[in-house]
């Protein structure tokens, strides 16, 4: 039997990290231009910086709630035997799949913060061409909302799968020799 404790501490981990990635996507930062008549340059104006903060919260707790199900599971390699059956196939597919939906939540949420965090200080002359004031892409965080939230459900999915798998397996213990009691 799956433990339902441990499914939804899980659970509470990925609802936070999806709320925290869904936050960085609303908040990630902003640049407008603003000219300096003083000294005669343009230069980038960043708004707040909270976007990183949300995406690194939500993948360190993205990454608590796998290190949680597998450490729960023994990674699906160690520990007792699975009992052969549609529930093995299915754990075996959704360990595949949580950990494809993982590594693609973990990459946007890391690159999302890191990309975040880059501010531009590119100055420019008064000119024709104003200066680049890179920003984080629309969607990136978002990405790693919706693969959070994917890696959520498929990992709670493998390890009720793989509870079950595990707790219905049975040794074919007795016996070492054939049992000859009935033909005396």
């Amino acid at each position: 039997m799956a433990s339902k404790l441990l499914l939804i501490t899980v659970f509470i981990f990925d609802l936070i990290a999806f709320a925290l990635a869904v936050a960085a996507e609303q908040r990630r930062s902003t640049a407008i231009i603003k000219q300096d008549s003083e000294i005669n340059y343009n230069y980038c104006v960043y708004d707040s910086d909270i976007a990183t903060g949300y995406g690194v919260g939500a993948f360190l707790f993205l990454m608590a709630s796998q290190a949680l199900i597998m450490v729960a599971s023994q990674c699906f390699c160690c520990g007792k035997p699975l009992n052969p059956g549609g529930s093995r196939a299915w754990a075996v597919i959704l360990f595949i799949t949580c950990w494809v939906f993982f590594f693609i939540a973990e990459v946007c949420l890391l690159a999302g913060s890191v990309r975040n965090a880059y501010h531009t200080k590119y100055r420019t002359v008064f000119s024709d061409n104003p200066p680049d004031c890179q920003t984080l892409r629309k969607g990136v965080f978002g990405a790693g909302a919706a693969f959070t939230f994917f890696t959520a459900i498929v990992s709670e999915f493998y390890y009720i799968f793989y509870s079950k798998a595990r707790d219905s397996f049975q040794t074919f213990g007795g016996e070492i020799g054939v049992g000859m009691g009935t033909y005396k």
